[in-house]
């Protein structure tokens, strides 16, 4: 049997090679018997995002769960990851699990872990569970029928779409977005979160907001690379903001009026902005090591605590339980926001965004233009590099050692080393290499006073990256 290792975010493999019903069972199994060691009475909430399979995989965990008399909530319809957070939170669960490979390309499914409090299971809990999955499963599911269990109420349907809605209902100015006379935009790609902006702000521009397993054959992720029809429609339909999330919806992708991508670190600058001088809302700011050091600027113009974390999200999140933390951010599109769960999602931060333009009465733009007047207009951009694993591991080894003084006209003023190398050539530019956990791919991600630089940055690190 393989091996199943859990990594940065859940176990993700590819259905019908490694991503079987067996091996789900076996991660069910070693999740059952973490819960009957820690708790007396566990109960549990499961539910599956818009991947194939993901009904038959979410059921056969609940079937393990209810074998083993553990309570469980089980959710009707695919579903979010923030639904299945929230879901645990509101149902006092001990743990939730979604089955979902979140952004991953449509072959992968995946399983993801939550705590009690709304967010990503703490790692250490992680690996204890991890540690008890066994090379063969014990239990056969098909001997059993999920009605069976559902008659004795052992397995419980729950409306977490509902849910969600309900309280998105009591925590934004719905009313506020729906009368501005904005027009709006949302890609779903497919992916979990399409039927909530449908029912909530139903006039909404909606693009690939139907249910297709295979997500037309792209991956899921809320990049400007996969969301170019998405780009065009905005332009083509003047929609003055576009909302895009990814499989699982839990991580945001963000246009202006023009169909321009807004990054990460902008829609971090612009929430910062809002929560402090609009909702006079305050608490510490977390964000992981690949986030603009423009958010530690911001932080200092309004005085507050300001903290840089590994990469993955599970380190913000054991923050946010322990701590008053206003906002929690990574580079990725994961960002979760105080008065919600400390867990990512994109469609609340997106409504948070539109809140914003609807309640000031300016475009994004301007928005933007805001930030830019504390902390200095500036540019981000990330190239992936294919490499072999050994030039991979070459280059690594040669950010261990300090090799590199320069990247071609850029000199190296400082180097921080958090998670990666981020090496800083001034106090506006900068460079930061890091190599991926799960795939032969070196991450580089520059930062600039406009793209066109950030793009020179990273062609100048590609070319001494791979001939040194």
């Amino acid at each position: 049997m393989t091996k199943i290792k859990f990594g940065t975010d859940g176990w993700r493999a590819i259905i019908a090679k490694d991503f079987t019903v067996e091996n789900v069972v076996r991660v069910a199994e070693a999740t059952a018997q973490w819960l009957l060691k820690n708790y007396k009475t566990p109960t549990v909430v499961i539910g599956h995002d818009c991947r194939f399979g993901g009904e038959l995989f979410a059921e056969s965990v609940a079937k393990v769960m209810a074998i083993k008399n553990i309570k469980t909530y089980l959710a009707k319809g695919f579903v979010s990851t923030p639904m299945i957070s929230l879901g645990t939170v509101n149902k006092k669960a001990n743990v939730g699990i979604i089955i979902t490979a979140s952004h991953n390309p449509p072959s992968y499914n995946g399983y993801k872990l939550k705590g009690s409090y709304g967010g990503p299971l703490l790692p250490e809990m992680v690996e204890e569970i991890e540690n008890l999955i066994q090379d063969k499963s014990i239990i056969n599911t098909e001997k059993y029928l999920l009605k069976d269990f559902v008659g004795k109420k052992i397995i419980e349907y729950v409306d977490l779409e509902t849910m969600y809605c309900q309280h998105v209902e009591k925590n934004f100015d719905l009313n506020a977005i729906r009368k501005s006379g904005l027009k709006l935009g949302y890609d779903a790609m497919y992916g979990a979160g399409q039927n909530v902006i449908k029912r909530l702000l139903p006039e909404t521009t909606m693009l690939h907001c139907n249910y297709n397993p295979s997500f037309a054959g792209q991956a899921p992720e809320p990049i400007h690379k996969n969301l170019q029809e998405f780009s065009n429609l905005i332009k083509k339909e003047k929609i003055d903001c576009g909302l895009a999330t990814d499989g699982d919806a839990d991580r945001i992708g963000l246009y202006d009026s023009e169909g321009i991508f807004v990054d990460s670190h902008h829609i971090i600058l612009l929430l910062i902005n809002y929560l402090i001088q609009q909702k006079k809302m305050n608490g510490k700011v977390v964000v992981a090591f690949s986030v603009t050091p423009k958010v530690k600027k911001m932080c200092e113009h309004f005085k507050l605590d300001y903290q840089v974390t590994k990469i993955g999200f599970k380190y913000i999140c054991d923050i946010m339980v322990k701590e008053d933390v206003l906002l929690g951010g990574e580079e990725s599109g994961g960002i979760a926001i105080k008065g919600h769960i400390p867990e990512r999602d994109g469609i609340w931060i997106g409504l948070t965004i539109w809140e914003y333009m609807a309640k000031s009465g300016e475009t994004l733009k301007q928005l933007i233009e805001e930030v830019y007047k504390i902390v200095g207009a500036f540019s981000f951009e990330r190239s992936d590099l294919h490499l072999s694993e050994d030039v991979k591991n070459k280059i690594i080894k040669n950010c261990n050692s300090g090799k590199y003084k320069t990247f071609g006209k850029y000199n190296i003023e400082r180097l921080e080393d958090i998670d990666g190398w981020k090496y800083f050539f001034n106090d506006s530019e900068w460079l930061m290499i890091r190599a991926s956990g799960t795939e032969p791919v070196l991450r580089t991600y520059a930062e600039s006073s406009s793209t066109k630089n950030a793009f020179e940055i990273l062609k100048e690190a590609e070319n001494t990256l791979l001939h040194s």
